[in-house]
């Protein structure tokens, strides 16, 4: 049973201040503290105020260095996956309209206006923000929107906007403050003229011409929905897409890409960017395979180059938290406990976790109930599914091709594959030579799915159902015994018969 003795908020303590300000006794204002805002810190909080602890959630945006700010609710809620769905859609919608004449809609060729599009996704995203205000409140959460930092390994100082202190303490505490864009700062000019995915959502006008630096699910995420938009569009990559995932589905979502129009400067790094007079910006960038110098004229650069953990300003020395060195990011055991038996790290923030919202959100939720001893479970991050919503979208669950051959060896290994159409594109002649399904599974029956990898639209309400199956041992023989749905892109999943190691021509024919 946790102790608590209320009392209200403090006054931070100066340089000169003793920190026994706390009694011997270590009277806590909170049983709960979370720090962070976001999807994994909100979910932890809600649970362990359901279920009858005193709570509190400090949160605080620094403005990005182009001064963007947004509201409570943490990167997906405001920078993330629900503006970028959104836009994602926008861009859906201009290709249905190209698709429209084919199926007897006498449409107009129309042009995107960007205010409109960029104001609705705006206020809805203000919504979420105060959506989530209200639930807090509902729980009877206390929130501060006030920047933390530890005093020691029960308190931390928060400092408002105004530059007013309070000072909180918990029994325990919750690091749950994500990740922001990293910002390429050796390369002149990327800080005063560049801007992030902290940015895109909410800029007021089109950003126009675009020049998008990087290789990530971020940087294709975006790029594809500006060239949906009908922006001239340009991807700089310096060595590889979508690092981590399934290489072969990264080369195919790149070509889908090219296919409609984003250009790829591949094996490129920028060395400078610079203010023309006309306003225009000068990328210049080496050819990093013959050494030469280029050159281009952009309305917009957008660096999508990495994401670095927001631990720095937190002083987690005097609570005695240890981080990597290298990531800056903070070492949690399978109970997500830090080197403090009472402090955890959740999210973005923690080492080794997978950086998506809904792997945070449960987290948080089992730690929650953990600490008020209703559960024993801890977070399985294994079998975690995923999509990148590029214009052509790739849902994954499990192990790349790769992975599974490093782990089983390849002579263990059976990949079953097809290139699929889906009947939506056959009206309107879409190119379908993309869309390509795989699942990789141990060779020795009854063969385990070990991965699956969709191409296709709507790969992550396809992937979300299959990955129910794989979390639960599917096999691939109980795979082919599920009854497809017809007609959808999501049965051809369950008519994968065709094995590369075969040989055979892996293209479905027939409807």
């Amino acid at each position: 049973m946790w102790h608590l003795v209320g009392s209200m908020p403090q006054t931070c303590p100066g340089p000169s201040s003793h920190l026994s300000l706390l009694s011997p006794a270590g009277r806590q204002d909170y049983d709960l503290l979370v720090i962070g805002g976001g999807s994994g810190g909100l979910a932890c909080a809600k649970e362990a105020a359901q279920l009858g602890k005193k709570v509190a959630v400090v949160d605080y945006v620094e403005p990005s260095p182009r001064g963007t700010r947004w509201g409570l609710g943490g990167t997906c809620v405001n920078v993330g996956c629900i503006p970028k769905k959104l836009m994602h859609q926008a861009a859906l919608l201009g290709g249905m309209i190209q698709d429209a004449p084919h199926y007897g809609w006498a449409v107009q060729p129309v042009l995107h206006d960007w205010r409109t599009m960029a104001e609705a996704v705006q206020n809805y995203v203000k919504s979420l923000n105060w959506g989530h205000r209200v639930q807090l409140q509902d729980r009877k959460v206390k929130y501060f929107n006030i920047k933390a930092s530890f005093v020691n390994e029960h308190t931390v100082c928060g400092v408002a906007k105004d530059g007013k202190e309070t000072l909180l303490s918990a029994e325990h505490i919750v690091i749950a403050t994500g990740g922001r864009p990293k910002y390429p700062t050796h390369i002149e000019g990327a800080l005063e003229y560049g801007i992030t995915s902290d940015d895109i959502f909410w800029l007021k006008e089109s950003p126009g011409k675009t020049l998008v630096v990087g290789a990530s699910y971020v940087a294709l995420e975006c790029a594809g929905f500006l060239t949906g938009l009908g922006l001239d569009t340009t991807v700089m990559i310096r060595s590889i897409p979508l690092r981590g995932f399934d290489q072969q589905m990264s080369s195919l979502v790149t070509e889908y890409m090219a296919s409609r129009g984003t250009r790829f400067l591949r094996g490129c790094t920028p060395s400078r960017v610079r203010r023309l007079p006309d306003g225009q910006l000068q990328v210049t960038w080496e050819d990093l395979t013959s050494g030469k110098e280029d050159t281009g004229t952009f309305n917009t650069v957008l660096w999508a180059v990495g994401r670095i953990p927001e631990t720095r300003s937190l002083n987690l020395e005097k609570a005695g938290v240890n981080t990597n060195p290298n990531s800056q990011k903070i070492l949690v055991d399978a109970q997500e406990t830090t080197s403090v038996p009472h402090i955890y790290a959740i999210g973005d923030v923690a080492e080794g976790r997978p950086e998506l919202t809904p792997t945070a959100i449960m987290a948080g939720k089992l730690l929650a109930q953990r600490l008020c001893g209703r559960s024993s479970d801890v977070m399985d991050y294994d079998n975690v599914p995923t999509t990148v919503f590029t214009p052509l979208e790739y849902g994954c669950v499990g192990l790349s091709e790769e992975e599974a051959v490093a782990r089983h060896g390849e002579e263990h290994v059976e990949v079953y594959h097809a290139y699929y159409k889906p009947l939506e594109f056959t009206v309107a002649e879409r190119d379908a030579s993309q869309c390509y399904i795989k699942m990789v599974c141990l060779r020795k029956p009854p063969q385990l799915v070990l991965g699956l990898h969709f191409l296709g639209p709507n790969a992550g309400e396809v992937t979300q159902g299959f990955a129910l199956g794989i979390k639960c041992g599917a096999s691939y023989a109980q795979v082919m015994r599920t009854v497809g749905i017809h007609p959808t892109c999501a049965e051809e999943v369950a008519k994968l018969r065709i094995s590369k190691r075969s040989g055979l021509d892996p293209t479905v024919t027939g409807c």
